[in-house]
């Protein structure tokens, strides 16, 4: 019976989700323009200034989690759908409001700015990667008959991130009179947006979503506990500080499903895969929960 639910999620898609697609990138691309406007030239001096904690970061988003998140769905052998989600979320880097949630935590700020914008260049080709991997290792028969080109996910994760990483970039060398006055709202903007990402995917199947929570709740749950205990357990084995290990946490907890959902969005929503859209959806909800959870109580320790 938990099996029929399971595939049953496969038959969920967006209406009209054709239409809603260029507003989805357009938003996810000022979201990551936003995030850019706090990156200068110097976060990235960091890495070969300091490298040990941004290198260690970098291992945790995409090497430990996406392995980590492999060995899950081998263990708890969800639908394949479902698998993919979980396995595409993993592949994507930090989460737009992981630099917020850092400095609520009392972490390290500029680490975490640091990690931002080289996970978010890094991700323009692993995250196709990774997820052709460990997608291909884990549900061979599905990646097949979806057919995804890399090539084309490596386009659509440039086009929403790197490009926008380089404009903000840009945008602050060349104006940071402007910048100093706008970085602020523009980033609790792009949270805002972020959030209205998630609330459409979920907008028209209300209805469906509260069928199938409780199959994918338990499910995103571990995966999220397991993306936390990655960058904690990774600071701790190499003997980082409590500001870096918050930050490491942190940016490996909280994930970019916002680009996962619109990858889904673009290459897979028409393919009776459901699963996947669900489990990115939740995702962009419950880690805001769970990462608001941890920064505050990690607030209390200097």
């Amino acid at each position: 019976m938990f099996l029929l639910i399971q595939q049953s999620i496969d038959q969920l898609q967006l209406p009209d989700v054709e239409s809603a697609l260029l507003p989805l990138n357009i938003s996810l691309f000022v979201i990551m323009f936003g995030v850019a406007l706090g990156i200068r030239v110097v976060d990235f001096k960091r890495i070969i200034q300091i490298p040990k904690p941004a290198l260690l970061g970098i291992v945790s988003q995409f090497i430990l989690l996406p392995l980590c998140t492999f060995l899950l769905v081998c263990v708890w052998q969800p639908i394949a759908s479902v698998g993919l989600g979980m396995i595409l979320v993993a592949a994507c880097p930090g989460g737009n409001i992981s630099n917020f949630m850092t400095s609520l935590a009392k972490g390290n700020a500029a680490l975490s700015v640091t990690l931002t914008a080289f996970a978010t260049l890094s991700a323009v080709v692993l995250t196709p990667f990774n997820f052709q991997l460990y997608g291909n290792l884990f549900a061979p028969a599905l990646m097949q008959s979806i057919n995804v080109n890399p090539v084309e996910m490596f386009k659509t994760v440039a086009l929403i991130l790197a490009i926008p990483l380089v404009l903000g970039m840009l945008f602050n060398y060349y104006f940071p009179k402007i910048t100093a006055a706008i970085v602020k709202p523009i980033q609790y903007l792009s949270i805002l947006i972020f959030l209205a990402i998630v609330l459409l995917a979920f907008s028209k199947n209300w209805e469906n979503f509260t069928k199938y929570i409780h199959v994918i709740f338990v499910l995103v749950l571990l995966h999220n506990m397991l993306a936390l205990a990655c960058g904690f357990s990774l600071a701790k084995l190499f003997k980082l500080n409590l500001p870096n290990t918050k930050t490491l946490t942190i940016e490996t907890g909280i994930q970019n499903s916002g680009l996962a959902l619109i990858l889904y969005f673009n290459f897979f929503n028409e393919l009776s895969i459901g699963g996947m859209g669900v489990i990115a959806a939740w995702w962009g909800i419950w880690h805001i929960v769970a990462g608001l959870t941890v920064a505050t109580l990690w607030a209390r320790k200097v």
